[in-house]
């Protein structure tokens, strides 16, 4: 029990180191030029804080959305998807995150993974780490007051872990149609009133805006294995979702990929827009 308190407390002081750095980046970068970034962020700093490794994962996944949700093209009201005060070093970052990080190292295990395991397996593999997500769920339905939403997130985890083997099979949207009410503390941020600041691209990292920033790293202390399995285990289980979840996507991608003129901004501007779109609702 004293181990576990240890750790809950050395991963919130961590957390909140995090959440005051990205909060300085935000207050430093208004009142000074973009040139200043990248001297104040620091990949493997938040690689040391075992920050989920998820980056091309989330890039394909707003590029599909950009690529192939008409909806996405309409701006919503109050928000400016042009602008990009940090493009340069998010452009940099961009480029090594698909040109080194994707092409050279998870690509390849990517395409090993897909040869090896069967596409209902990749599925299963992805229901068991969105089930393991419920409290990040929970947490941030019930923070928004959307408290039917928090309910049924504890419906699907209750059914998948018990029917659903541990959640390798989502039983509770496939049998019951319940379906899944994500949220996250970004978003509740964004409801509470909270600007999204720049956008921003860091190295191992998804897509994020400052407020987006912070609240993943709450939302990475949201996630309960962590606190019950050496800090490898935890690094492993994420590159293990990390790899299935790009291997899903292997040839789809491509194809957004070689079909968009400029990735770099229609994964911007899908983001942002889907971001918007999610705390509007």
């Amino acid at each position: 029990m004293i181990r576990v308190y240890r750790q809950w407390v050395q991963r919130f002081l961590m957390t909140g180191i995090f959440a005051a750095s990205l909060s300085s980046l935000f207050i430093v970068a208004t009142n000074s030029s973009a040139d200043v970034v990248p001297e104040l962020l620091d990949g493997a700093d938040l690689a040391a804080q075992n920050v989920p490794l998820s980056v091309p994962d989330d890039l394909e996944r707003y590029a599909l959305a950009a690529a192939d949700t008409a909806p996405m093209g309409a701006a919503v009201p109050g928000d400016d998807f042009d602008e990009d005060p940090w493009e340069g070093f998010n452009e940099k970052m961009f480029w090594f995150n698909r040109e080194i990080l994707d092409r050279f190292l998870l690509k390849p295990v990517a395409t090993g993974w897909d040869f090896i395991f069967p596409n209902p397996v990749q599925r299963g593999f992805h229901n068991f780490f969105d089930n393991l997500a419920v409290v990040r769920r929970v947490v941030n339905n019930t923070l928004q007051l959307k408290l039917t939403g928090a309910g049924t997130e504890l419906a699907r985890f209750t059914i998948n872990s018990t029917i659903g083997v541990v959640g390798f099979f989502d039983v509770a949207k496939d049998a019951f149609g319940i379906n899944p009410r994500d949220e996250d503390t970004g978003q509740t941020f964004g409801v509470w009133g909270m600007g999204p600041g720049p956008y921003l691209i860091l190295p191992f990292l998804p897509p994020l805006t400052v407020r987006d920033g912070v609240g993943y790293a709450f939302d990475v202390a949201m996630t309960p294995y962590t606190y019950f399995i050496p800090w490898w285990g935890s690094v492993a289980g994420t590159a293990t979702n990390t790899v299935n979840e790009r291997s899903l996507n292997l040839d789809r991608f491509e194809r957004v990929a070689e079909s968009t003129i400029d990735l770099y901004g229609a994964v911007r501007n899908g983001y942002l827009q889907r971001r918007a779109a999610a705390i509007e609702q």
